[in-house]
């Protein structure tokens, strides 16, 4: 594993849009970037006539959890001056890259209601059987381009 920790959160982001890039790109897919940082969307993924909006962001699973973050904050002096959810209306997909597993999770923006703030996917099973909460990261390993 890679530390991560001592990146600025722009490059960890940045470096979290070319893992899921390169994702899409084995899997068959191509992906367009947007130009400008003011778009709802990190990157557009396509395949034959499908194309999809892709939110990306950065994580660290801990303890078989991934925390998703479903929002984005604009700062202005390093202060948050808005905090953005994501819907489906901006997005069609979350996409988080777990730098601790170096894999790739892919969340329908369907999901996320009317601005759900996060998701927790769960890696590997709980030790106490408990499922409330959380999700199969498995459901979610795959981007569904058709």
């Amino acid at each position: 594993m890679v530390d991560h920790a001592g990146l600025s959160r722009k490059h960890r982001g940045d470096l979290a849009e070319l893992k899921v890039a390169c994702d899409i790109v084995r899997r068959g897919g191509r992906v367009a970037i947007p130009f400008g940082e003011d778009a709802d969307f990190d990157l557009i993924a396509y395949r034959k006539r499908s194309l999809a909006r892709i939110q990306v962001k950065h994580g660290r699973s801990r303890n078989g959890v991934l925390v998703v973050r479903c929002r984005s904050h604009s700062l202005t002096n390093g202060k948050v001056r808005c905090e953005k959810r994501y819907t489906a209306e901006t997005i069609d997909w979350i996409a988080i890259w777990d730098c601790s597993t170096d894999r790739c999770f892919y969340i329908p923006a369907t999901e996320l209601g009317s601005g759900r703030s996060m998701l927790h996917l769960r890696l590997v099973p709980a030790r106490n059987g408990q499922v409330a909460g959380t999700r199969d990261a498995a459901d979610y390993a795959d981007l569904a381009l058709r």
